[in-house]
């Protein structure tokens, strides 16, 4: 289908059965049908923390304890591309494999870049970050099908709304995948104390820890019941490789949303490139860096948490995303406009308040986002969620080799026109649904 139609039999079922939540009852009907639903939410929530705490502070130590030929920061980058490239195929790869099977192949990759940091070197690090690439590209896939699929049959068999529960389990979810920088920079620091970031044996301890808390995750994914999508639309499912990976770009609705993808993954690679490097680090020094992200970490889990139980459909989602957006504006303005260090109380505070909302910011996006798609685009999640992961990898990657390249003040601009040009496109989106709805009401 061209991208000049919208689908519009299928985007009004999703639109009505999302939007208006004073239509719909909500009793609870206990069992133990629906009771391993929210079960398999905090299992893989804990999973994902114990997996991502690890390697997100493994992946903030690589520009200062891989050095040497930059090999830190461009195994990153590699695996960023990496990322990229297989997701472009995640989608067909998850399907075949099944959500939960993807879920745990992906776990591999962080634990071997994680263990190549033990012996670093481009022979260790290099094809760890390739395989890196490949297992991100199936984890998030599966997570966002996964995800998706438990928080349908749970609304479905307990007759609860399906946008508050898709809302709610993400909150859930991110709200425990960010605290990860909040854990895993803590555990940074308790374990790097005095400089021992420089020391073979410091850092040698501290991934083999890191490995030791990635292993209980793995291990937890094993108890993840098995769960796909529902099985409807069967003959999409066995179409052609070129279409499943094409499908959602030939719909206006992700086309739409794609710029707002993009600058979420630009937010989150300025946070950890530039951010750090520029603001926090000539103010609170380098052991200051981690008591930041661990701030961020902190204001990303509660804004996650306590934006998930706010999103109840679209109507939400289209109020509270722009009140994200803002709050990052005004910290790209303010570095960009008047920010400077400065010595006393105010040098702590300012970077500090800055990383808490970027924080606030980067909740907002990856739990309205997620549940965007999940209402959208029923039919085809793995690939809805496989264009979330292409476009965020690919404005990730290009941050990691563009930063050395540009001044922060390029950076910015580029930073806040990304964003302009993405909330733009998903107003245009939220008023074209709006009127949907709208005609249809009074057509019924």
């Amino acid at each position: 289908m061209g991208v000049t139609g919208w689908r519009h039999k299928e985007t009004l079922e999703n639109i009505m059965d999302c939007v208006n939540l004073g239509d719909v009852e909500a009793p609870l009907i206990p069992g133990n049908t629906t009771q391993n639903y929210t079960k398999d939410v905090h299992i893989l929530s804990c999973a994902f923390l114990l997996i991502f705490l690890a390697y997100g502070a493994a992946q903030n130590l690589q520009s200062t304890v891989n050095t040497e030929q930059n090999l830190g920061t461009t195994s990153l980058g590699i695996s960023y591309v990496s990322f990229t490239f297989f997701s472009l195929f995640s989608s067909t790869t998850v399907r075949l494999l099944g959500s939960k099977n993807a879920l745990i192949l992906g776990t591999t990759g962080y634990w071997l870049y994680v263990a190549a940091n033990l012996t670093p070197s481009w022979y260790s690090m290099g094809p760890a970050a390739i395989y890196l690439g490949f297992c991100a590209s199936i984890i998030w896939v599966g997570q966002g099908t996964y995800l998706t699929s438990a928080a349908r049959s749970h609304a479905n068999d307990s007759q609860l709304h399906e946008g508050t529960v898709i809302g709610n389990f993400n909150g859930e979810f991110f709200g425990m995948f960010a605290s990860r920088q909040f854990f895993g920079n803590f555990l940074t620091l308790a374990l790097l104390r005095d400089g021992m970031e420089g020391k073979t044996s410091g850092t040698t301890f501290l991934f083999v820890v890191f490995l030791g808390s990635m292993t209980f995750g793995i291990i937890l994914m094993f108890f993840l019941h098995e769960r796909d999508d529902d099985g409807r639309n069967l003959k999409a499912q066995k179409s052609s490789l070129s279409i499943k990976v094409t499908a959602p770009l030939l719909d206006l609705r992700m086309l739409l949303i794609i710029p707002l993808i993009a600058y979420s993954g630009l937010q989150q690679a300025f946070v950890w490139a530039e951010f750090t490097k520029e603001v926090v680090k000539p103010a609170l020094g380098v052991s200051g860096v981690g008591g930041a992200m661990a701030v961020y970490g902190a204001f990303d889990a509660i804004c996650s948490l306590i934006t998930g139980r706010l999103t109840s459909g679209l109507s939400s989602i289209a109020v509270i995303t722009p009140c994200g957006a803002f709050v990052q504006l005004i910290v790209l303005l303010w570095i960009l406009l008047s920010y400077s260090a400065t010595s006393g109380v105010l040098g702590y505070v300012y970077p500090l308040l800055m990383a808490a909302m970027l924080g606030i910011g980067d909740a907002v996006f990856n739990t309205q986002l997620n549940a965007l798609l999940g209402i959208l685009f029923k039919d085809d999640t793995r690939g809805a969620f496989a264009q979330l992961k292409v476009w965020q990898s690919a404005a990730i990657a290009i941050v990691f080799f563009l930063s050395p390249l540009i001044t922060l003040d390029a950076m910015l601009i580029i930073m806040i026109t990304a964003l302009f040009f993405g909330m733009a496109c998903f107003f245009f989106l939220a008023l074209h649904l709006d009127k949907t709805v709208s005609s249809q009401v009074l057509l019924s």
